[in-house]
């Protein structure tokens, strides 16, 4: 499919209503936190900025029609000793605004990596979930310049997306109908962490559905073997066991055969939203990841 245009709201009223519950939806982060918007050749890039200003940062991308705020379990971790630069993702509904499309794996790669740089960072942490793991995958491809290492959580990029995982969205949908009270029970039988989510995260997704037009964007393709063979990049990968968009030993038994040096892990108990399902297993992980990295480094 060509991609021609960018996602939008369907009027400017609509974009209001959506942007006030973002607000409310970022309180969920401690505080202080700083916002920034950053000028590409695609549009303004909006990002948040948590925590010290020495360190060697992390940047966070987050889901398909996500936006920072799902990122709340981990930034006081991450923080701790860490930047964390949080961005809203072009192509999404948020406060970046989008004004050129990105229609490929090097259009992707060249925004983010306008971000970087005019944030002034240099080796980066990237972590990213879903269409966010695809886009830390992408840029260690094609623009691994500015990059420390990348975690992709539960990723796009190595299989296929099933037809299981649109029904999953589905059953969340009709799963965010039920009552208040039996929500996280269908949560979890659904492994949708989303349904006992807090509700200030929850009403901006709610809202995007009804008033937001997204862009053509399609499903985030496969890596070749070539491609993932390319990375140079120390590389975490982090596979729920109940995850509705990959087969996690699959992905394991790929990203082990194709990418140098990875590590690679099913997390128990934790399905696509893994972040907010096992918050604590992960931010463990990542900051080992993070801190090896960082002592490989030192020692090379």
């Amino acid at each position: 499919m060509t991609r021609t245009s960018v996602g939008h709201f369907v009027n400017e009223t609509a974009r209001a209503r959506f942007l006030e519950a973002y607000d409310r939806a970022m309180e969920l982060w401690p505080s202080p936190r700083r916002e920034l918007d950053v000028e590409t050749s695609y549009g303004t890039v909006h990002v948040h900025h948590y925590g010290p200003s020495e360190g060697e940062p992390i940047v966070l991308l987050h889901g398909h029609a996500g936006h920072p705020s799902n990122w709340y379990p981990q930034i006081a971790a991450l923080g701790e000793h860490h930047p964390v630069y949080a961005i809203d993702t072009l192509d999404d509904p948020g406060r970046s605004v989008q004004r050129a499309v990105a229609a490929g794996s090097a259009e992707n790669a060249e925004w983010l990596g306008e971000v970087l740089e005019e944030l002034g960072l240099e080796r980066v942490h990237l972590i990213g979930l879903s269409y966010g793991g695809w886009l830390a995958l992408n840029q260690a491809v094609h623009a691994p310049e500015r990059l420390a290492s990348i975690a992709p959580l539960d990723p796009g990029g190595i299989e296929k997306v099933p037809a299981r995982f649109y029904v999953h969205m589905v059953g969340g949908l009709f799963g965010m109908l039920a009552p208040r009270s039996l929500r996280p029970a269908v949560g979890r039988l659904l492994a949708n962490p989303a349904l006992s989510a807090p509700r200030e995260m929850i009403a901006p997704l709610m809202l995007a559905m009804r008033s937001y037009k997204p862009s053509s964007r399609p499903p985030a393709r496969p890596f070749t073997d070539e491609e993932l063979g390319s990375i140079e990049l120390p590389v975490l990968v982090l596979v729920g066991k109940r995850s509705a968009l990959l087969r996690p030993r699959h992905v394991v038994e790929r990203v082990t055969a194709r990418i140098p040096g990875v590590r690679a892990e099913i997390l128990e108990r934790a399905g696509h939203g893994l972040n907010l399902e096992q918050p604590e297993a992960v931010n463990e992980r990542l900051l080992s990841f993070i801190g090896a990295v960082g002592r490989q480094q030192q020692a090379a």
